[in-house]
């Protein structure tokens, strides 16, 4: 079986931990798309095992767990990664004990609070300003950020930088997005800490003991998914059912190892 462009996609069948993205790979919104229990399955049969390292920091690992059961995917705790837990990783290893001002989800903030990150929603002295997928964002919220980050000097973070979120009837605008509103507001720019970064693909890989050639990730969009991929050395593949297009494709300087169009199309290669 080959895929898009004529490549031979055999090899696939040898790859022990696929890394799953989620929004517009396996799933839209409520939607699985079809195939993806079978290849989750067929995965498995071949010894392989699939782990789900998502950019979108608006939900917690254990609302992760309840939407993907709800959709018949099995998958405990431990079958995910987030871009929120990349966070909480990048900040205790290099802002240890530092306050941190979050705009995010009341998950997210919840999420910080339980690893044991100082935090704040409210406007005081901080150290830090840390920008999530913010599906509960306000006024009041902007305009907390934008007075932060206008009268301190802090240091500016964001989960990740996606420009939109897939959704049932199309797109809705995130992080990246958010990020950009504040900078018009503010001239300031943050530094990303998930996907296109190679930081949440290495850590998968240590936390399930195998390496770069036995690794491959799986999604939607060329500048985080596929380009994180290409940071951490190992295969990827792009599915054209999320944000990015063949045109997107052709245009970058970082192309995937392997296209199709679907999650349907990778069952049929390895199998």
């Amino acid at each position: 079986m080959t895929d898009y462009f004529g490549q031979d996609a055999s090899k696939l069948r040898d790859k022990k931990l696929w890394l799953f993205d989620m929004d517009g790979t396996i799933y839209n919104e409520n939607r699985l798309f079809d195939g993806t229990l079978e290849l989750l399955n067929r995965i498995e049969e071949l010894g392989g095992e699939c782990v789900y390292v998502t950019n979108n920091s608006s939900k917690g690992v254990p609302d992760y767990v309840n939407n993907v059961t709800r959709l018949g995917i099995e998958a405990d705790e431990n079958s995910f990664f987030t871009s929120a837990q990349a966070s909480v990783h990048y900040l205790k290893q290099n802002y240890k004990g530092k306050k941190v001002y979050c705009q995010g989800t009341k998950s997210l903030v919840n999420e910080l609070l339980d690893s044991g990150i100082d935090v704040t929603e409210e406007v005081e002295p901080v150290d830090i300003v840390l920008i999530g997928f913010d599906t509960e964002l306000s006024t009041p919220k902007l305009r907390n950020t934008c007075e932060i980050l206008s009268t301190q000097e802090v240091v500016y973070l964001a989960t990740h930088p996606d420009w939109v979120c897939p959704v049932s009837f199309g797109y809705v605008p995130d992080c990246g997005s958010i990020c950009q509103m504040l900078k018009n507001a503010t001239g300031k720019w943050p530094k990303f800490i998930g996907k296109p970064e190679p930081n949440m693909i290495n850590i998968a890989m240590d936390m399930r003991n195998r390496s770069i050639e036995e690794t491959v990730v799986v999604g939607d969009r060329i500048y985080t998914d596929i380009t994180s991929g290409y940071n951490a050395g190992v295969t990827t593949i792009c599915v054209l059912t999320g944000e990015s297009t063949l045109d997107d494709i052709s245009k970058s300087d970082i192309k995937p190892t392997y296209t199709f169009h679907s999650v349907k199309e990778i069952l049929a290669a390895i199998s």
